[in-house]
Order: C-alpha cells, then sequence, then structure tokens
C-alpha cells in the first residue's frame, strides 16, 4: 500500500487541520461536565442523586429541571436595525433581480441569471441615524460570471425599490456556499483531482464522486508576481482554493490546485 505521506498531490493530514488562510488548527474542546463523567463507574452520578434526595428529605428542596422555551415567532418584516427575516431576505432577492439582469447575466453553472453572493441589513443614511422610523434597506450582492462583475443593489423594504446599483470588477468577496461546491465538482472531474480522489479512497475505501462526501472550506485566490499563467487572470477572474475534509475523517492537502470558476479549469500553482 503506498504511503499518503509521501503522495505527490494530497497528503491526508492525521491530527492536524489545513491552514484556511494560513493556519488553520482542529481543536478538542472538553464540555464543562463531561470530565470525570464516568469515573468510579458512574458512583459520581449516583452521589449527585443521592445528595439531591436527602436535600429534598431535609427541607431544603430540590433543584427543578430546567425548562427550555421556544423562540418566539419570526414576523414577516423586522423593525429598526433587526436582522431580516426570511421573508424580507427572500423578498429583497426578488426586488432586486430584475428581468434586465436575470436575462444578460449567468452563475457559476452558466445558467442565466447571477450567482446571489450576500443579503445583508444595509447601515442607515447619516441623516437617518436618530430615526426611529428610518426606512429599513438591505444590500443583495450578485456575481455576474458572464463578464466577472460584482453588482451590488440596494433596496428599500419599505417601498419595493432599488435606490441604487454598482457594478465592481476585479472585486472578489468571499465565495457562496454553492460557489465551493461547484469548485469542488469541477476538481473532482478533472484529472488534476486524481491525487485527491486517490487519498479519498486510501482514507475511506470508497471512490469520490461529488462534492456531498466532502466538508469544504473555500479562499479566493489572486495571482501575485510569480504565479504562473495558467492562474495569472485570477482576480479578475473568480477562483478559489479549496481546503478538503473526509466527512468524519482527515483533511486532504489540496493547496496546489486552483479551480478558476470564471472559465471553469484545474491550474496547479505548487
Amino acid at each position: 500500500m503506498r504511503t499518503i505521506v509521501h503522495r505527490h498531490l494530497g497528503k491526508v493530514v492525521a491530527g492536524a487541520a489545513i491552514a484556511v488562510a494560513g493556519t488553520a488548527v482542529m481543536v478538542g474542546i472538553t464540555l464543562p461536565g463531561s470530565a470525570g463523567a464516568d469515573d468510579s463507574g458512574g458512583q459520581g452520578t449516583g452521589r449527585t442523586a443521592q445528595t439531591a434526595g436527602q436535600a429534598q428529605e431535609q427541607g431544603q428542596g430540590a433543584v427543578r429541571p430546567g425548562v427550555v422555551e421556544q423562540a418566539p415567532a419570526e414576523g414577516d418584516r423586522g423593525k429598526g436595525r433587526d436582522p431580516l427575516t426570511d421573508d424580507e431576505t427572500e423578498r429583497v432577492e426578488t426586488l432586486a433581480l430584475d428581468r434586465g439582469l436575470s436575462r444578460s447575466s449567468e452563475n457559476v453553472e452558466g445558467d442565466k441569471g447571477p450567482q446571489r453572493i450576500t443579503v445583508d441589513l444595509s447601515e442607515p443614511e447619516v441623516s437617518e441615524l436618530d430615526d426611529p422610523n428610518a426606512p429599513r434597506r438591505a444590500e443583495v450582492s450578485f456575481y455576474d460570471y458572464k463578464d466577472d462583475s460584482l453588482v451590488t443593489r440596494t433596496v428599500n423594504l419599505d417601498t419595493g425599490k432599488v435606490e441604487s446599483t454598482d457594478t465592481q470588477h476585479g472585486v472578489q468577496p468571499p465565495l457562496s456556499r454553492d460557489e465551493t461546491v461547484e469548485a469542488a465538482r469541477l476538481l473532482i472531474a478533472d484529472p488534476l483531482g486524481a491525487g485527491l480522489k486517490a487519498d479519498y479512497k486510501d482514507a475511506t475505501g470508497k471512490e469520490l464522486t461529488t462534492p456531498d462526501q466532502l466538508m469544504l472550506n473555500s479562499m479566493v485566490f489572486r495571482a501575485v508576481p510569480g504565479t504562473p499563467a495558467s492562474v495569472a487572470d485570477c482576480g479578475k477572474h473568480r477562483c478559489t482554493r479549496l481546503f478538503v475534509k473526509v466527512r468524519n475523517g482527515s483533511w486532504i492537502d489540496s493547496r496546489d490546485l486552483v479551480v478558476d470558476l470564471s472559465t471553469r479549469k484545474v491550474a496547479k500553482v505548487g
């Protein structure tokens, strides 16, 4: 059997996680009260029950069990600086995505319509800071893969109107979940993903065929002086490095591979 540590592409890293922005460490956490729970064959639990019973007999009263209250129902609309409700988020995305943008843009899979990145509550205008009745606004960001642009629209939730549109090129916000999954799908299907699939099989005994078999993180990749020509447009294009982990298992090192989502190609950089 081959030794995973010496594989050229992906090394299954056991015990330590891969750095997401230089360093990322998996830390084991001991939950409060869990230490020593099984000591002495469970005698600790027995003593606790006995003590509670003695306290009750002595009139001191037993500790009442905790009660978990249901979260209040979420309304259709928030107030003031309340976070956007699910209904508001859905509504503002619909308002921001007009027919023109839907027809002229493409998402990460090449289908019509831009790729949604974020929907956030907007900061109030300076003149509205002390106004308790200031309108609620939301900013919706889309990435248009047709021309590699970031489109941000501000929507007034009170009037339902798009108040402003900002289009920028060369701006690369963190990737959405859908983009990360699509990058993994492209990597698995590419010849350069052979090492990733081989390491997955070594770790699990199974074939890697879909991103659902992995836990994924991503980081935007930008070209810098000295990077290969194959990724020279990254920054202008939407590119990413993936940080891959076997579900309930080890990390697999794929940091020397970059997925260009704009061209749907994979390149090696290390």
